[in-house]
Formats: structure tokens, sequence, C-alpha cells
């Protein structure tokens, strides 16, 4: 049998020779996954051996990670705003900086008042269901194109009990309207903002493995802020507020385009890099 040290020791170099970063710690949280304990808590068991079933699973695993599939998507999981949410081949992986986003919307938000939010290309629902998590009257309407997203936002709806304070709506935001029988006080997105130019040079597991449709908007990077943000009169109120999580380098054209289109109050957030990432405006 093999303990856990030997197939940790085995593993790291695997990765590193298939320029996996932090190779180690996809190996650690890789096993910990299979051996249904902390990571943390291989290191108290060295020594232990590991079951033919459990290498078995393990070995499974590790060949996936050698292919370049992304980390979160063996696991099945993520850990996000401090939730767990699930996700698998059929939606992008949440990154820290959309928490950045959600902090912008809460702290703009008397968390106790009624507020009708719409999250434009929801994905896994991670906004959606963070937000609701947080805000006590809100009503949420998440929207995205992909009816298999969908499926996974509902899931962590489900996991998270908010399922009665959001509605899903399948639509491409792109070609159609949107059905909503009110107007919003507040629209926030993360849309595909990478340029088909930029997206070609990512990592292999981004471009092989996360749906592009959630990435790039195939031309150059701007066309889904262009296309709400003109349309922004027909679902927000008069003063509602919008919010886009922004890629780097994006701010100076999604702020024309909010004072094209009557927006004011218009505020940028950096992240932790130092990046404009957030951009909010408030329509006149």
């Amino acid at each position: 049998m093999h303990t856990v040290l030997e197939l940790l020791n085995l593993t790291t170099p695997f990765f590193e020779q298939k320029g996996i970063e932090s190779a180690r710690l996809n190996a650690e949280l890789l096993l910990a996954d299979v051996l249904k304990c902390k990571r943390l808590d291989l290191y108290l068991s060295f020594d232990k051996p590991v079951k033919d079933d459990e290498v078995d699973l393990f070995r499974s695993h590790v060949k996936r990670r050698g292919l370049r599939e992304p980390l979160q998507y063996i696991l099945g999981y993520v850990e996000f705003y401090g939730l767990t949410f699930s996700v698998n081949k059929n939606v992008l992986i949440p990154r820290q900086e959309t928490e950045i986003l959600i902090e912008t919307v809460l702290n703009s938000i008397d968390k106790e008042t009624h507020v009708n939010i719409m999250d434009i290309g929801t994905g896994s629902g991670i906004i959606a269901v963070a937000l609701a998590k947080h805000l006590p009257n809100a009503e949420i309407i998440a929207v995205d194109k992909s009816p298999e997203a969908l499926v996974v936002a509902r899931l962590n709806a489900d996991s998270h009990n908010v399922a009665s304070k959001i509605t899903y709506l399948q639509n491409d935001v792109l070609a159609l309207s949107l059905p909503i029988a009110e107007k919003q006080d507040i629209i926030v997105s993360n849309p595909p903002y990478v340029s088909l130019n930029e997206f070609h040079t990512l990592q292999k597991e981004i471009v092989i493995h996360e749906p592009d449709f959630a990435i790039t908007d195939f031309s150059d990077g701007l066309t889904f802020y262009r296309k709400i943000i003109a349309s922004a009169k027909d679902y927000l109120k008069e003063k509602g507020r919008m919010y886009f999580e922004l890629g780097a380098g994006q701010s100076v054209e999604v702020r024309s385009l909010f004072e094209l289109h009557n927006f004011s109050a218009i505020t940028i957030t950096k992240d932790y890099s130092n990046i404009d990432r957030v951009i909010k405006g408030e329509l006149k």
C-alpha cells in the first residue's frame, strides 16, 4: 500500500513537469478530497496507508489535473465569499476579484430595505446567491443564456436556502429583450470581458476547459457593456444603479459608455493589485 506521503511525493514532481502552478498544493487538495479530510490533516497522517480504491480514485484525479483540467472542476466545488459553490464544466470558475463586486454592491445598500436586483450572466449563481444571503429583503432575477449553467445556479441557490428569493431567466441578453415585470433598483453583472486576442493568451486550464462564451465576447471585450448600458433605461428605475466587474484597462471606455447613456455618480473600485475592477453608475 502507498502511504499519504508517498502519494504526495510521487504526484508533486509529475504536476511540476506538466507546468501546473502550486504543484504540491494541488496534490494535497486532491488527496484530501479523496480521503475526505482537511488538507492540514494530511500532515498528521503522512504514514497512513491509503486503500487501493482510494489510490485508484486519486490517480484518476491526478490524470485529469495533468491534462490541465481545473482543480475546481475535479473537486466539484469552490469556496467563494465564505460560501461553498458547486461548479462544473458548464460554468465559469469564480474568481476572487468578483468578491469586490459583491462588496461594492452590499456597501451601497441599506440591508434592511426592499430591493430588486437583476444579475446578468449569472453563471453558477455566485453573485445572486451571495447577495441573497446578505440582503434579507432582496428579490433577485438571475439571467443566463445557458440552460446548463442555470441548472448549477439553481443547485447553489437550493444548497444555501435562498431559492425562494431568486427567479431564474434563460435569455441571451445580446439577442433578446428581457421579459421582466418591473424595473429594477440594481443591475449587477460580471460579463464576458476578455477580448478574443487576449483569450488565446490565457492559461490552458481556461482556454481548454472553461466555457469560452462566459469569458470572451469574441470581439474587443466591450460588447456586453455596450448592450447592457444602452438598454439600461428599459430595465432600471430612475436613480437605479448599475455595477460591473471590469477587465484590466477597460474603466475609461466603460465610464464613457455610462456618461453617454445618462449615468452619473460614477465610481470605480480597485482590486488588490491596484487595477480598476468595479464600476458603478446611477441612472439620472
